[in-house]
């Protein structure tokens, strides 16, 4: 819910930013361990899936930001 607010920010601002259901919907929480691969293991996660650079937990807007621009977050093995 934290992270919510600079989510909208974000899209509002035209970057692209899907966002899933994962604690009621198995389909998603299914698509989630997919991507996640062991490198989060709940929410928030964020991955990149152009630059396959990942967020766990809540981060400020720069990171966030910087993760959407494929700078930011970690980077999957």
């Amino acid at each position: 819910m934290r992270m919510a607010p600079l989510v909208e920010k974000l899209k509002g601002e035209g970057v692209k930013i899907e966002q899933f259901e994962v604690w009621h919907d198995e389909k998603n929480a299914a698509q989630m361990e997919k991507y996640d691969r062991g490198y989060c293991g709940g929410v928030p996660f964020f991955i990149n899936t152009t630059s396959k650079r990942f967020i766990c937990g809540g981060v400020d807007e720069k990171e966030l930001r910087a993760w959407a621009e494929g700078t930011g977050g970690e980077p999957t093995t």
